[in-house]
């Protein structure tokens, strides 16, 4: 039931960075990835650095989709160079 739990947390979390970032989401495959990759970075720079690493449903969504905005604006900042 995790499994299941951290996948919807990566659509979601994916799906609000497309929408944050971009103005659009990236398909049902790509929201998860941006997601799930999100969702590490956040989770990464929550605890490493800040000290806190979400409560619950909620304080994961918005740390994955932190975590994948920041992502979507490096890859941004990359393809432009």
């Amino acid at each position: 039931m995790n499994v299941l739990w951290f996948l919807l947390v990566g659509v979601i979390a994916g799906w609000l960075a497309g929408v944050l970032v971009k103005g659009g989401g990236f398909g049902l495959i790509g929201d998860l990835v941006v997601g799930i990759i999100g969702a590490l970075i956040g989770g990464l720079f929550f605890s490493g650095l800040v000290g806190f690493a979400g409560g619950g449903l909620l304080g994961s969504i918005l740390i994955a989709t932190l975590g994948a905005v920041l992502l979507l604006v490096v890859l941004r900042v990359l393809k432009r160079a």
